[in-house]
C-alpha cells in the first residue's frame, strides 16, 4: 500500500546541458551577474511542471559539473512527482526551460538536452514504467537540507515576483496563483535583441514582413506556427490545422499568411519580429530570418 500523501517524499538528479557550443549553462551559473538568471529559469521550469500543485517541487541544491549543470530536486507528494514525470515525459518540462532560459538570457536558442537520475539508474529509459520511477524517486530520500544560497536565490525571486504584482498595480488576493512570470506568452517585450551577434530593434512586425514570410516560408508554415504557438493561444490546437484545410484550394502563400494573420491580429503590438525570428530559428528558416531583418 503506498505511504499517505503527507509522508511521501523522494528525491532525484537532473543534469541539464547546452548542446550550443556558444553557452556553458555550468559557468554561466558560477558568474554572480548570470546566478539568478539560470536559477530563475530552473525554478519556473519545475513550476510550469507541476501547475496547480500548492507544493511545488523543491530545489535544494545546484552542482556546476562543467559542461552541466546537476540540480538536486526534492518531492513532497508522490502526485506531485507523478506530474513532474509525466511533464518531463511528454517534453513540457524541456521546452518550457528552453522557453525559460531563452528569456533570461536574451538568446534567441537555448537548447538543452536533460538527464534525470536517482543514484546510479538513469530513469529517462523508463520513463514509460510511472510507477516503477516513482518507487526509485521515492527510495532515495533527501540526504541534505536546503544550501543556503538556494534560500538566498528563492528569496530574492519571491522579492522580483513581488514587484513585478505592487508595479501592475493589483492587488494580492486579486493575482493568479501563479506569479506573473510564470504566465503563458513568457517571452519578454525588449527593445532590441541579439542575432548572430548584432543587436536589432524589437519591432511589431510590419506589412511588408507578413508578406516576405508567406512568400518564402513554403511548406514549413505549418512548423512555424507550432513554434509560435507556444507563446500565442489564438494558435494553439486545432487552430493551424483548421487553417489548412480553410485555405487548402488557396495554396502556400495564402495559408502562411492567414496564419501570420492570425498571430497579429491576436497578439496586437506584442506580435515582434523578435518572436518572428525566433520561430524561424526553430525550424532551420535562417535564411529567412535574414530577409526579414535586413542581413546580406
Amino acid at each position: 500500500m503506498a505511504a499517505s500523501v503527507g509522508v511521501w517524499t523522494g528525491s532525484a538528479y537532473l543534469f541539464v546541458e547546452s548542446t550550443s557550443e556558444k553557452i556553458d549553462l555550468a559557468s554561466l551559473y558560477n558568474d554572480s551577474q548570470q546566478k539568478f538568471r539560470i536559477f530563475r529559469a530552473l525554478k519556473l521550469a519545475l513550476e510550469d511542471s507541476t501547475t496547480g500543485s500548492t507544493s511545488p517541487v523543491d530545489i535544494l541544491k545546484v552542482y556546476c559539473s562543467k559542461p552541466q549543470l546537476i540540480v538536486y530536486i526534492k518531492f513532497c507528494h508522490q502526485e506531485l512527482c507523478r506530474s513532474f514525470l509525466q511533464s518531463y515525459r511528454n517534453g513540457v518540462f524541456h521546452q518550457s526551460l528552453q522557453n525559460q532560459l531563452q528569456i533570461v538570457l536574451s538568446m534567441l536558442r537555448v537548447p538543452v538536452k536533460l538527464v534525470l537520475k536517482v543514484g546510479s539508474e538513469q530513469l529517462d529509459s523508463i520513463l514509460d514504467d510511472e510507477d516503477g520511477c516513482l518507487k526509485y524517486i521515492n527510495k532515495e530520500k533527501p540526504d541534505r537540507i536546503k544550501d543556503e544560497e538556494i534560500k538566498k536565490l528563492e528569496e530574492d525571486l519571491r522579492n522580483l515576483t513581488f514587484e513585478n504584482k505592487r508595479s501592475n498595480g493589483t492587488a494580492a488576493e486579486e493575482m493568479p496563483s501563479l506569479p506573473l512570470l510564470f504566465q503563458r506568452n513568457p517571452l519578454p517585450q525588449e527593445d532590441t535583441f541579439l542575432f548572430q551577434a548584432q543587436e536589432f530593434a524589437n519591432r511589431p512586425l510590419t506589412s511588408e514582413d507578413h508578406h516576405k514570410f508567406s512568400r518564402s516560408v513554403g511548406r514549413k508554415w505549418k512548423q512555424v506556427g507550432r513554434s509560435l504557438q507556444k507563446t500565442c493561444r489564438a494558435l494553439e490546437d486545432p487552430a493551424i490545422d483548421n487553417l489548412a484545410y480553410e485555405h487548402e484550394r488557396d495554396g502556400l502563400y495564402e495559408q502562411a499568411y492567414q496564419l501570420l494573420l492570425k498571430f497579429i491580429q491576436s497578439e496586437g503590438k506584442k506580435a515582434t519580429i523578435q518572436r518572428l525570428v525566433i520561430a524561424l530559428e526553430e525550424n532551420s528558416l535562417t535564411n529567412l530570418a535574414e530577409e526579414l531583418l535586413g542581413i546580406h
